[in-house]
């Protein structure tokens, strides 16, 4: 089938691969999208996480907790004038609030009608894409972050088994700077115990496809090629799982480690429950 240079762009935008890599993926693929990033994925040429950055409009994201519950919400508009429109800034603590108010745990008539009514306004199309609402039990702590004007917007919800830790200075700063690292390093997932079954088989085959395709290796027995595409696993969840990432202020240690060394230096155990990193304009 005939590959349009549109075709060819907005994969090579998706992976940040070459256009002639693109183009040849995409004929392989016959035109298939997931197909040929699969491919350029096993080629070793595109980014593992590319597509989780891609943004296809505008807005702004939002994120509010009180001391039993937190939501976290994207708002999408048509332009980038409007994102950073006070009234429309306004519209997305207001639904927030509304959220939390009324428990709300759903997209309903409600929230929707508070969106309508900004449109009349501005004359510009706009809509509440999603939000998460967690509850915040006793021995819980919300820590929340909004980069810029609401570009990336962060929850993090952190335990421990005495919460009046959450109380320190020291502590308070690592909720703080572990929101900071959400947003920097947008983590696909919590640990390795929680990664998707999917993700993992389709992970281990292109490292099994990149093994195989290596002069290099042809030679070694199977067990040393398995060996090689698990360590090639363990290294991909050092950057997609939040505990294992390296911690953005000491790369020297782990986020796993670098909890466990704060709660131990309080007698407590500490640890992340959950964690929501919203990006404008991303709604997947």
């Amino acid at each position: 089938m005939a590959i349009s240079a549109a075709d060819v762009k907005k994969l090579r935008d998706i992976t940040g691969a070459g256009m002639m890599d693109c183009k040849k993926a995409l004929t392989e693929a016959n035109g298939d999208f997931a197909q040929a990033e699969k491919i350029l994925k096993e080629m070793g040429l595109a980014a593992v996480a590319k597509r989780q950055d891609r943004a296809t409009e505008n807005g702004r994201v939002f994120v509010k907790a009180t001391d039993s519950k937190a939501v976290i919400l994207s708002l999408s508009c048509e332009t980038d004038f409007v994102a950073k429109n006070a009234d429309f800034a306004k519209l997305g603590d207001d639904l927030c609030s509304v959220i939390l108010e009324k428990g709300y745990t759903e997209i309903n008539d409600e929230l929707n009608g508070m969106v309508a009514g900004l449109i009349a306004i501005i004359k510009e199309n706009m809509h509440l894409a999603k939000f998460n609402v967690v509850d915040i039990a006793a021995d819980e702590y919300a820590s929340t972050y909004v980069h810029g004007e609401g570009a990336v917007s962060v929850l993090i919800v952190l335990r421990s088994d005495k919460p009046e830790i959450f109380k320190e200075a020291d502590v308070m700063e690592l909720t703080h700077n572990l929101a900071l690292h959400a947003a920097a390093y947008k983590p696909q997932f919590l640990s390795e115990k929680v990664v998707d079954e999917a993700y993992k088989a389709e992970q281990l085959d292109i490292f099994r496809k990149q093994v195989a395709s290596d002069e290099k290796l042809a030679s070694k027995p199977e067990n040393v090629k398995e060996g090689i595409v698990r360590g090639k696993l363990s290294k991909l969840y050092k950057e997609v799982c939040f505990v294992d990432q390296a911690y953005v202020k000491d790369d020297s240690k782990s986020v796993s480690q670098v909890l466990a060394e704060t709660g131990k230096a309080h007698g407590a155990s500490l640890e992340i429950v959950s964690y929501f990193v919203y990006q404008a304009g991303v709604t997947a």
